[in-house]
Order: structure tokens, then C-alpha cells, then sequence
């Protein structure tokens, strides 16, 4: 009729919910026209109180105290509950924060490395079977001695390349980069021979430093470690990136 004014209310509202026993805030939506006893029921497998010793709390969207709910024949509607309003859940019932997060309380089953081995029923007892792994015994001394020789050809680019002297960087995947040697030698960071680059432009990952220990000075992102196979050395003057056109 004309007029009149019809007043819609959604039947369900989304609501965030937290509790005495929990640090953390969960959302869930619920139907207006369900009681608070009813309520409590659907709250006991959301925070792990039990119903009967809840108190709840309603706070506004912007978390202002409004009233306590507990009636609890009265409808969830029956409160100004709003999307986003926040449900407080207070267990009466002695749990404690963090109580059903807190996972050092629990039973662990341990096994020992002796008895584990003797299970056939395992990945490590299948990984045996099928030769996978270091279980190859065959595979896996063929990859140490391809890992020993390549480290043999990392010295030994290493040894031919010195401090000071320019070089071109390509390493795979990565566009082909100018610099200075400032560093050759092994690490603390990782094993091996590494050569420390100082590149022309900011295409590194850092100034010289890895891990707090100074390897050579440069400005930050200026700096690199890669592999001495990596490494070309040579007469690779430093290009001008158009700085005479300021």
C-alpha cells in the first residue's frame, strides 16, 4: 500500500566470535531465529566450551561492550546483533588459554631409528627394496664422483681469476652481467669456491656481506656471490648507461 514502508531483515548475520580460551577470532553465520541455548550448542564445537558453562558477551562492529545475552530462551534476533558484530564466548567451566592448542601436553608416539629399521611395512624399508636413494649404493658413489670433479673444475677456474679484474657473469636463467672481482676463495656461508662480484649496475643481492661476515665492500644490491665456472674474465669495459644524456 502506499505509504507504507516494508523493513527486510536478512534471516541469518555473520558474526566473529572469540573466547576466554582462545587467542584466536573466528567468523561464522547463524540463523536470527535461533535461541541462545541453541547457540551455545553450535558454540561448543567452535571454541571447545561446554554449553552449559558459557556467558556470552555482544560487542559491537567496532568491538563496544552492548549487553550480555542470557536469556536463553530469547532469540538470537532478539538482540541487536549486526553482520560483523562480535560474540564473546566466557567459559565458566576452568579452561585456560591456549589449552586445546597447546600440544605439549600430548602423548607422542615415539619410535627408535633400530626398531623402524626393522619394519617392512615402511617408506624407508620400500626405498631399500627398490634400490632408491642412498640405498643405490652404485648411484650414489657415481654422484659424489661427479660432485667431486665438478668441485675439481670450480678450483680450478677459481685459480686463473683474480681480484680486480673485469669480468662478464652467466649464470643459467639470469641475464648476462658486467662487474669487478673483489673476492675468490671459499666461504663461511656455503662450501666450495665462490668469486664475489660488485656489478656494474644494482643487479645483486647484497653489499659484500652474507650472513654478518664482510667478504668486500661495494653499495647494497650491488653485490654477488656465483661460481667460478660462471665467471668469465677480460677486457669488458664498463658500459655507459646514458648518463651523458641527464
Amino acid at each position: 500500500m502506499d505509504g507504507q514502508v516494508t523493513v527486510i531483515t536478512n534471516p541469518t548475520v555473520n558474526v566473529r566470535l572469540t573466547s576466554t580460551i582462545s587467542s584466536f577470532e573466528v567468523q561464522r553465520r547463524f540463523n536470527r531465529g535461533i535461541s541462545i541455548a541453541e547457540l551455545k550448542g553450535k558454540l561448543e564445537m567452535v571454541v571447545g566450551a561446554p554449553a552449559s558453562s558459557m556467558d556470552l558477551e555482544l560487542f559491537s562492529v567496532s568491538d563496544k561492550f552492548l549487553q550480555k545475552m542470557d536469556d536463553s530462551e530469547a532469540l538470537l534476533g532478539s538482540y541487536p546483533v549486526d553482520d560483523d558484530c562480535r560474540i564473546h564466548v566466557i567459559d565458566r567451566s576452568g579452561g585456560q588459554m591456549g589449552e586445546f592448542t597447546d600440544v605439549s601436553k600430548v602423548q607422542k608416539f615415539e619410535l627408535s631409528d633400530e626398531a623402524y629399521d626393522k619394519k617392512t611395512d615402511t617408506a624407508r624399508s620400500f626405498m631399500r627394496k627398490q634400490r632408491i636413494g642412498h640405498f643405490n649404493e652404485e648411484e650414489m658413489a657415481k654422484k659424489k664422483a661427479e660432485h667431486a670433479a665438478r668441485e675439481e673444475e670450480q678450483k680450478a677456474a677459481a685459480d686463473v681469476i683474480s681480484v680486480g679484474s673485469r669480468c662478464k657473469v652467466q649464470v643459467p636463467g639470469q641475464p648476462t652481467k658486467l662487474g669487478t672481482v673483489m673476492y675468490v676463495g671459499t666461504t663461511d656461508f656455503k662450501p666450495g669456491y665462490w668469486v664475489g662480484v660488485k656489478y656494474d649496475e644494482p643487479l645483486g643481492k647484497n653489499n659484500g656481506i652474507v650472513e654478518g661476515k664482510r667478504y668486500f665492500e661495494c653499495e647494497n644490491k650491488y653485490g654477488a656471490f656465483v661460481k667460478p665456472l660462471s665467471v668469465t674474465v677480460g677486457d669488458f669495459p664498463e658500459e655507459d648507461y646514458g648518463l651523458d644524456e641527464m
